[in-house]
C-alpha cells in the first residue's frame, strides 16, 4: 500500500495547464430593444426609451432556444475543446461541469453532458455563481497535481436568461429583477493537463459571504423547493457593485504582490463582465490597462461562468507560448478570483 503510494506521488507532474479551448453560442440573437419592449408589453411598464442599452452598455445577447439547454452549450464548447486538442471523447479521465446553471436540481449536470459527449471520466459538477468555471479549472488543477487525474475536460454552460423576470407586475419588482436582463447565454470548456513549462502558476481568492443574500436566484434547493416567484433572478446592483469594487481590488493587489507580476507582464487580462459601465469602472479602480481586456459584455452581455472561457476562445489564436493570461473572477456569494496562466 505504501509502496503504490509513493509510485503514484513520483509519477505527479510538476505543472499542469489549459491546452485547448472551446466556446458555444445560441444562434438566436436579441437585442437591448427587443427585450425592453417585450418586458414594457408584458408588465405594462412605461419604461424611458433605450434605457437598458443606456444602464447596462450591451446592445446585444444570444438566447437558448428550445430543446437547447446549460448541458447543449457545455457540450458544443467541450467538442470545439477536444477537437482543437486533437482529442477524442475518451481521452479524458476527469469531467468536471462548472457553472452556475444546470440541467436538473438531480443527477450531476456533469453526467449529462458526459452522456452527450460519450466519455466514461470521473465526472462531477462545481457551483460558485459566476466564479464556477475558473473554480472548476482549479479544482482539475490540483486533481491533476495530486495524481488523480491524467487528463480533464472542464466545462461550464450558462442559460441565465431563463432566470430573466420577463412580467414584472410592479414598479419594484421590476428594480429587484433589473440586473438580470443583463444576461445572455453561452457555453465554454477547457482542457487541462500537465505541461512542459508555463501553466497555471497562481491561484488566489477572496470570499465576503456576508453578503451571500445580496443576489441570486433563490429557487430549487432546501429554503425554496418549489414555486416559480423563486426561478426569478433578484439582486441589489448598487451592493453587489461595491462589495466587487472592495474584493476585486484586494484580491488583485495580493496576486501582484505574491507573483511580481505588473499589468505590463500580461499579454491579455480576461475580467468578469456584468456591464460596461462597471467594467469601465473597474479598469478605473484597479489600473487594469484596457487594452489589455477583452471585451464581450456589448455583444453577449452578462453570461455568468462562461464569460471568461469565450474571453480566451477569442484570443487564444494570438497568444504564443510563454505569453501570460490573467483571470479575474466576480461571483455572487460573494467572491473573487485570479488565475495566472502562461501559455505552453
Amino acid at each position: 500500500m505504501f509502496k503504490h503510494s509513493v509510485a503514484r506521488a513520483a509519477a505527479r507532474p510538476g505543472r499542469v495547464g489549459i491546452t485547448a479551448v472551446g466556446s458555444c453560442l445560441p444562434a438566436r440573437e436579441s437585442t437591448s430593444e427587443e427585450l425592453q419592449e417585450e418586458v414594457a408589453r408584458a408588465g405594462g411598464l412605461a419604461l424611458p426609451e433605450g434605457l437598458f442599452r443606456r444602464a447596462t452598455g450591451i446592445v446585444t445577447r444570444r438566447i437558448a432556444g428550445d430543446g437547447e439547454y446549460a448541458s447543449t452549450l457545455a457540450a458544443g464548447a467541450a467538442r470545439r475543446a477536444l477537437a482543437a486538442r486533437g482529442l477524442g471523447p475518451l481521452d479524458v479521465d476527469l469531467l468536471v461541469y462548472a457553472s452556475a446553471t444546470r440541467d436538473v436540481a438531480e443527477p450531476a449536470t456533469a453526467h449529462v453532458v458526459q452522456a452527450e459527449l460519450g466519455s466514461r471520466a470521473h465526472a462531477f459538477d462545481v457551483s460558485n455563481a459566476c466564479n464556477s468555471f475558473l473554480n472548476g479549472i482549479d479544482t482539475a488543477h490540483a486533481m491533476i497535481l495530486a495524481g488523480r487525474a491524467r487528463r480533464a475536460l472542464v466545462v461550464t454552460g450558462e442559460t441565465p436568461s431563463r432566470a430573466m423576470r420577463r412580467a414584472p407586475v410592479s414598479a419594484a419588482q421590476f428594480r429587484d429583477g433589473f440586473a438580470g436582463y443583463t444576461f445572455g447565454d453561452a457555453g465554454a470548456a477547457v482542457v487541462v493537463e500537465p505541461v512542459g513549462r508555463g501553466g497555471i502558476l497562481d491561484v488566489g481568492t477572496e470570499a465576503h459571504s456576508e453578503h451571500w443574500a445580496v443576489g441570486g436566484i433563490s429557487g430549487g434547493g432546501s429554503r425554496h423547493p418549489r414555486g416559480e416567484e423563486h426561478t426569478y433572478f433578484h439582486g441589489d446592483g448598487r451592493e453587489l457593485r461595491e462589495v466587487f469594487e472592495k474584493s476585486g481590488t484586494a484580491v488583485l493587489d495580493r496576486m501582484r504582490c505574491r507573483t511580481g507580476l505588473e499589468w505590463a507582464d500580461f499579454r491579455r487580462i480576461l475580467v468578469h463582465q456584468v456591464t460596461l459601465p462597471y467594467l469601465e469602472r473597474f479598469a478605473e479602480v484597479t489600473g487594469v490597462p484596457e487594452d489589455r481586456l477583452v471585451v464581450t459584455v456589448p455583444e453577449l452581455g452578462n453570461v455568468a461562468s462562461a464569460t471568461l472561457g469565450v474571453q480566451l476562445d477569442r484570443v487564444s489564436g494570438e497568444l504564443e507560448p510563454g505569453d501570460r493570461v490573467l483571470f479575474v473572477g466576480l461571483g455572487g456569494g460573494i467572491s473573487a478570483m485570479t488565475m495566472v496562466w502562461e501559455k505552453s
